[in-house]
């Protein structure tokens, strides 16, 4: 049972709850474009490495980020579904919902390995080395690198897919869900 099951549901997210989303959506947006620039340079040029660098520190940060956030979560009631929602409908908002979570972590931990097994240090921003946490392995890192990709497409449907439900809720059902996670609806 979730921390939060006894607790009333608010009305909207908390401000910090809010403040994670759109933080944390900021920079998925920025690692998934800087990784989609830094893959199409071709060779080993300083501006790729500097590409490569800050999508690991915006991975780092995402990562650490949505720990923050699942642990708000997990202690924070959030806003009830609407009671009109049909059945179908409020599954699948749960799934998207627990499959984005899932990826907000799985994906900076994929690239983390896979950097690993590339036999590539982290060092986040520049400053705070992190620790390997396997061996350099080609297999391995071949293994990593096509997972991060199949997460990152799968992230990027589901992100249209959520998009897609807020423009439904915003423009066809003129509901208040999207007002709930507003940062300056407060």
């Amino acid at each position: 049972m979730a921390l939060h099951a006894l607790s009333p549901a608010p009305i909207s997210y908390t401000r910090t709850a809010a403040a994670l989303h759109w933080l944390i959506a900021l920079l998925i947006i920025c690692g998934f474009a800087l990784g989609w620039v830094m893959t199409d340079i071709p060779g080993f040029t300083p501006s790729k490495l500097k590409y490569f660098s800050w999508h690991k520190w915006i991975g780092v940060t995402v990562f650490a980020l949505a720990i923050v956030r699942v642990l708000w979560r997990a202690t924070h009631t959030p806003p009830r579904l609407q009671a009109d929602m049909p059945a179908l409908q409020r599954i699948g908002a749960h799934a998207v919902h627990a499959l984005l979570y899932v990826l907000m972590l799985a994906i900076p931990v994929t690239g983390y390995l896979y950097t690993s097994a590339s036999n590539i240090p982290v060092v986040y921003l520049g400053v705070v080395p992190l620790p390997r946490l396997i061996d350099p392995d080609p297999v391995l890192k071949a293994a990593f690198k096509t997972l991060h990709v199949i997460l990152n497409d799968g992230l990027l449907s589901l992100v249209a897919l959520h998009l897609l439900a807020v423009f439904k809720h915003q423009v066809l059902d003129r509901d208040d869900v999207l007002s709930r996670m507003l940062p300056f609806n407060r």
